[in-house]
């Protein structure tokens, strides 16, 4: 979270989030969550919800290029480089930067769910570099869910959400009653991922992330966005008490200094950073969040069923685990853009 600018477009406030009442029959989550018949668990995917935008980057040196971007797509992305099935509900347009995005997406085996191109215009983010490449952010963009999209064929073994897509409305309550309605088959995993320039003040943001952890099997959040949601208490602090309040795991990321995963059960467990030059940090705590889903999938701890298996997880799995998305997320900024390994070129490093 370094975005300190200001928005383009005005923002609703969210409010309490409700994850029992669903308004409209058109997004219904129960609709689109019964199968007919059992679904063989290698044939289950990710199924991630967010927002998926062009990154308009703006360098030190006067340089500007377009890549695409947006948390949640991010995600996606770092998941289908990795070898995972994914499909994201997403919000873009029908035009240039829309084609961009899909082909973008497309070339590294993400599934679009059909229903999700029906905004006016895609939405754009003006990412700004200093010299040491980090990113300051101001959005033009529009969120919310589609009114009539077309659900994967088998129910989802994880449900990814985060950043944007979880707190600007109209689409944050949605998100939260899709993920809510998951949550019995598949596991929840949440990155707060905050843009304060689009967001209200803390103390009205807060309530809905809390929302959102208390739904979630495992959040990954850094350090920044805990100092800014709750800047009377220590980061690590804010992490324990979310540890206990619903989540298997939380994992706070501290940039160059690594990563701190706290478990339900009171543990703490820390891993460095790599050591790496540093292109910029575009996209970073995105492939760092996909590797951490990936390592999960990997050691056989997604689905609702692998819950207490989740929470109980052992220190040796779990430091192998962050390792991994320490070394995903090096590779990442060593190169500009958010442009995370694929799954060839991180076992020829491994």
């Amino acid at each position: 979270m370094t975005d300190r600018t200001e928005t383009k477009e005005a923002t609703a406030a969210p409010t309490e989030v409700d994850v029992v009442d669903v308004v409209e029959h058109a997004y219904h989550p129960l609709v689109e969550d019964a199968p007919d018949a059992a679904v063989d668990r290698e044939e289950r995917r990710a199924l991630v919800i967010g927002e998926a935008l062009i990154d308009i980057v703006r360098r030190a040196d006067g340089s500007v290029s377009e890549h695409p971007g947006g948390s949640p797509a991010n995600v996606a992305l770092g998941l289908g480089r990795l070898g995972r099935g994914v499909d994201l509900l997403t919000w873009f347009g029908r035009d240039a930067h829309g084609r961009l995005l899909t082909e973008h997406l497309a070339a590294s085996g993400v599934m679009i769910v059909p229903g999700s191109d029906g905004a006016s215009r895609t939405s754009v983010a003006a990412a700004t570099l200093d010299a040491d490449g980090v990113a300051t952010y101001a959005f033009d963009l529009a969120w919310q869910i589609p009114e009539r999209w077309t659900s994967p064929p088998a129910p989802p073994l994880v449900v990814h959400t985060g950043s944007i897509a979880a707190v600007l409305e109209p689409g944050g309550p949605d998100v939260a009653n899709i993920v809510a309605a998951h949550r019995g088959s598949a596991t929840i995993t949440y990155d707060p991922n905050l843009r304060p320039s689009l967001m209200p003040r803390a103390e009205l943001t807060r309530p809905v992330v809390e929302a959102l952890v208390a739904l979630a099997d495992v959040v990954k959040v850094s350090d920044e966005d805990l100092a800014w949601l709750d800047p009377g208490t220590a980061p690590l602090d804010t992490a324990r008490r979310w540890a206990t309040a619903g989540p298997g795991l939380v994992v706070v990321t501290r940039g160059g200094e690594g990563a701190t995963a706290l478990t339900h059960g009171g543990g703490r467990l820390d891993v460095p950073a790599p050591r790496v030059v540093v292109a910029d940090t575009v996209g970073a705590g995105d492939s760092f969040m996909g590797g951490l889903i990936d390592g999960l999938w990997s050691a056989g701890l997604l689905g609702a069923d692998r819950r207490v298996a989740l929470r109980t997880v052992d220190d040796t799995t779990l430091r192998q685990l962050l390792e991994r998305c320490a070394q995903i997320a090096a590779i990442t900024v060593s190169r500009p853009g958010a442009d995370p390994p694929r799954l060839a070129e991180l076992d020829a490093q491994a």
